[in-house]
């Protein structure tokens, strides 16, 4: 299905005036926006009870969570099909391939060094290798793979999606299993030193099997728009079906099986709704990425005022992302101090810092936060966006 766009190539001169996709943009603007809400839930509202719980959490804890489930693979599958409608305005391959390398390595860099230091307000207790880590690695990847034929590098992807879940987890993860477990291992904790731990949280090889599969329906964005439709319509629904057939029989596609909860109905369609992120279980991408084919096929037809505030933010999503991390972390230093008397990181506290006595959980909090941050973040992307498309410095393409 991958492979259905079989179009003609872009021709040299035609390449310049490749334009930019508006259903790429607002639904990367969507992913961005919900985005916020899990990371400010993380920040302002983090809970003892984990939100996929069936047993204690609440069912507007989970879909709090659950929601945010669609950013990462909506993000990584439209980021490989930009890197095709890139590729197309590009004179010479190994200039893609060379961009995809460093900016890959840029983002890696930027997740150890500027990530973990607003995520940790430069304690550095604990090195987290999360999204952006993926997504760094990701392109490096993807660097080597479009030298391939496409066929073949869409077959890879799909090997990858549906065949990973079948690999044995890494344990015991140790100096001579340290690069298997990074490829595909689901969350683990390793000692770089006594004193210095890594928490790698997203590992690479399923990601960039979703990036990798992005970037070959990126003919799909060049086809005419009641045929891109149709494609995205169809590979949307197909996905669709393939998660609730494979999840009803709990035969393959996700570790945990979904199980009748003795909490109610409710409960148990939360069960059943409640796939692997880490790492991304072929369920949990057949329903991400089946939902948000769908949205790439209606996105247009959503009202222009919509259409163009969703596009400021996905037009801009490396500067929103690291904006909106600092303005969390910074209004969360300063809520905690002025209502417990000091700063206080409740997502990343230092081990052994037990969380003020005074904390509640608050969801409404959350919500209101993330309102907040969305609305006084659209004005700063904006300007960027404006200041992109003023300006031709090369150091634009790499933030």
């Amino acid at each position: 299905m991958l492979q259905a766009a079989t179009l003609p190539p872009v021709s040299v001169a035609s390449r310049a005036a490749t334009p930019r996709v508006q259903a790429i943009d607002v639904v990367r603007g969507l992913a961005m926006v919900i985005m916020a809400l899990d990371h400010i839930r993380d920040f302002w509202s983090p809970t003892a009870v984990r939100p996929d719980d069936m047993a204690h959490a609440s069912a507007a804890l989970f879909f709090t969570r659950w929601i945010t489930h669609f950013c990462a693979p909506t993000f990584l599958f439209l980021a490989g099909a930009s890197v095709f409608l890139y590729q197309q305005k590009q004179p010479r391959l190994s200039r893609v391939s060379w961009f995809l390398l460093t900016r890959g390595l840029w983002l890696v860099l930027l997740e150890i060094v500027v990530m973990n230091f607003l995520l940790q307000w430069g304690t550095y207790d604990t090195i987290l290798l999360t999204v952006i880590w993926a997504l760094g690695w990701s392109m490096v990847l993807l660097a080597g793979l479009i030298w391939l034929p496409r066929g073949l590098v869409a077959a890879l992807a799909l090997v990858v999606i549906f065949g990973h879940n079948a690999l044995p987890i890494v344990q015991p993860v140790t100096w001579a299993t340290l690069v298997p477990a990074l490829l595909y291992n689901s969350p683990f904790l390793f000692l770089l030193t006594p004193k210095l731990p890594m928490l790698v949280a997203y590992a690479v090889l399923p990601w960039a099997a979703v990036m990798a599969a992005g970037y070959c329906i990126g003919p799909w964005f060049l086809a005419p728009l009641p045929m891109r439709k149709r494609w995205l319509r169809l590979t949307g629904a197909a996905a669709l079906l393939l998660f609730i057939a494979l999840r009803a029989s709990n035969w393959y596609g996700n570790p945990t099986p979904w199980l009748v909860q003795p909490r109610g109905s409710l409960y148990t369609v939360l069960s059943f709704l409640n796939v692997t992120k880490q790492p991304p279980s072929l369920l949990f991408l057949s329903l991400t990425l089946g939902v948000a084919l769908l949205l790439l096929s209606v996105a247009e037809d959503l009202p222009a005022r919509l259409r163009g505030w969703l596009g400021v933010f996905g037009k801009v999503p490396l500067f929103y992302y690291l904006t909106h991390f600092a303005l969390i972390s910074a209004g969360t230093f300063v809520w905690t101090w002025a209502a417990f008397g000091q700063p206080y990181n409740l997502a990343f506290a230092p081990s052994g810092v037990p969380q003020p006595a005074a904390y509640r959980p608050g969801l409404l909090r959350a919500y209101a936060v993330w309102v907040v941050v969305v609305a006084l973040l659209y004005w700063p992307c904006r300007w960027y966006q404006g200041y992109k498309q003023r300006h031709t410095h090369w150091w634009l393409s790499y933030l």
